[in-house]
């Protein structure tokens, strides 16, 4: 998939926002576009700028009014979109993928079996499927850590709960429509749950709260109820060390 300036679309967000849109898909590439404006607005910031949102395939900006107009502020951003235009894109893939134990089915995933019948596929197919690539996070937010992953085969996506559920464990893997990911602490939410991961994506008490960054993968592990008890008191006594590997 290609992309380059003359495909890209400066939209208009209210009146102090700015969407600059690389793409109609979820695809890495577009992603990877998103991750290198919203960095170089980071590092190189431009006065009137209040926020950078980057989402799945655009950038969000809101900036003053005051301080910046916004023909001032599309100039600036059109002429960093130049300089990103020519890097190669394969050059900014990372390659390091972080290991997820999950206990599925059970208590620990209580909707596997819904999932299950929804799609036609025995559970075991069901785990089989979700478990068989790692995904890429696209972003992070929602809550604390929460990755938001492209990627999941389309043969067990199901479609979202009605309504939400008030409180959903920490650690709960879920599927809603043709995504998934999981919950780092509790929370509301509308996935289903198929399973559940005793490592901390989200530590407020770590000097690096965050396990996961921006462009990494995941890649799901099946393992048995005995190994999700032993890892989560490993990760309570805080000698647990992630599995990660590179691509």
């Amino acid at each position: 998939m290609t992309e380059n300036i003359h495909s890209i679309r400066i939209l208009v967000a209210g009146e102090h926002g700015l969407v600059i849109e690389f793409g109609s898909v979820i695809a890495p590439e577009i992603n990877l576009r998103v991750q290198q404006l919203a960095r170089l607005l980071h590092f190189e910031p431009i006065h009137g700028i209040m926020e950078v949102i980057p989402t799945y395939r655009s950038v969000s900006i809101y900036f003053d009014p005051l301080v910046i107009t916004r023909q001032e502020l599309s100039r600036q951003v059109i002429h960093m979109l130049g300089r990103i235009e020519h890097q190669d894109v394969e050059d900014l893939l990372s390659s390091r993928v972080v290991h997820v134990p999950v206990c599925y089915g059970g208590v620990l995933g209580p909707d596997l079996e819904y999932v299950s019948r929804y799609t036609g596929f025995s559970p075991q197919e069901v785990i089989g499927i979700h478990t068989s690539k790692p995904y890429m996070i696209y972003m992070l937010g929602f809550i604390p850590g929460f990755p938001y992953l492209g990627g999941m085969s389309s043969e067990i996506a199901v479609p979202r709960q009605e309504r939400s559920r008030e409180r959903i464990p920490g650690g709960s893997v879920g599927i809603g429509g043709n995504q998934t990911g999981f919950y780092p602490i509790e929370s509301a939410g509308e996935w289903w749950l198929i399973g559940r991961t005793p490592i901390k994506a989200f530590d407020f008490t770590s000097d690096n709260p965050f396990l996961f960054s921006v462009g990494d993968y995941l890649h799901f592990e099946e393992i048995s109820t005995a190994e999700y008890f032993a890892i989560r008191r490993s990760v309570e006594k805080g000698t647990y060390i992630p599995e990660v590997s590179y691509l």
